[in-house]
């Protein structure tokens, strides 16, 4: 029994590390979307889900993460990620964003949809380039109600 400790520990140790729920690195140029199968490319428009169990899934567009929630359970889900549009690479949560949709920021599905940590980024590109300010419960409604 005693020499079964330390395996047991180990294995105890792995089914921990294992179960990491976090995002994952996109690899630009190489990770397709599991939405549309398009290469991910775009810096500052991808997205991700993260579920309760650690999948990710990887989007090349904030709509393309949303359209691929209308045929998912929103249950297993733990994270909703965009990319700060200020911070290339950089991914935020999605819930806590301020989205701003504005013909003159194409996205890569051309929604025009860009992601922002702070409201106030949002409203400095906004200012600057014009369109609409969304939080993410508005932005679900509104992208649920147009045929992207």
């Amino acid at each position: 029994m005693q020499t079964l400790k330390p395996y047991l520990i180990l294995t105890l140790l792995i089914a921990i590390f294992s179960c990491n729920v976090s995002p994952k690195a996109i690899d630009y140029g190489h990770d397709a979307c599991d939405f549309c199968k398009m290469t991910i490319v775009d810096k500052v428009h991808a997205a991700e889900i993260v579920t309760e169990k650690g999948k990710v899934y990887k989007f090349d567009a904030t709509e393309c993460m949303i359209n691929f929630m209308n045929n998912f359970d929103a249950s297993e889900v733990k994270l909703y990620l965009s990319n700060n549009y200020t911070q290339p690479e950089s991914l935020i949560d999605a819930t806590k964003a301020t989205f701003l949709i504005s013909k003159n920021i194409p996205s890569p599905m051309g929604a025009y949809l860009s992601a922002f940590k702070s409201k106030e980024d949002a409203k400095r590109f906004q200012s600057e380039k014009g369109g609409t300010l969304y939080n993410w419960d508005k932005l679900l409604i509104y992208l649920n109600n147009q045929s992207l």
